[in-house]
């Protein structure tokens, strides 16, 4: 008895977990147009300076009544990451080991 429910208890499981997997992304918080009758546009990015430093720029364009109101643009040096490996791909398939730069994850929290 106990391994008849064990058995349901356990194909019961995988049908939610797989019922749970949506291919789609249904992402509804990503926006193709901006309210330029007041909002804040931001855009972070990251550039190579040096072997040893990134700089990180954001800029913020303020937008009141559909017109631009101001750009600001703050610029920070910050540590670079060092040196990691990839693994690149040409069009023939050949593949190789490449070093790059390794690049900043970059998360954002809006309150």
């Amino acid at each position: 008895m106990n391994r008849q429910f064990f058995l349901i208890s356990s194909i019961a499981a995988s049908f939610l977990l797989l019922g749970s997997c949506n291919d789609k992304n249904d992402n509804e918080d990503i926006t193709t147009t901006i309210n330029k009758a007041g909002s804040v546009e931001t855009m972070i990015t990251t550039n190579h300076l040096d072997s040893t430093h990134d700089v990180l720029i954001t800029t913020h364009k303020i937008w009141a009544n559909y017109n631009l109101y101001k750009t600001v643009v703050h610029r920070d040096t910050v540590p670079a990451l060092g040196i990691g490996t990839e693994t690149g791909e040409n069009e023939h398939g050949d593949t190789k080991e490449i070093k790059l730069q390794k690049d900043y994850e970059i998360y954002v929290t809006v309150q």
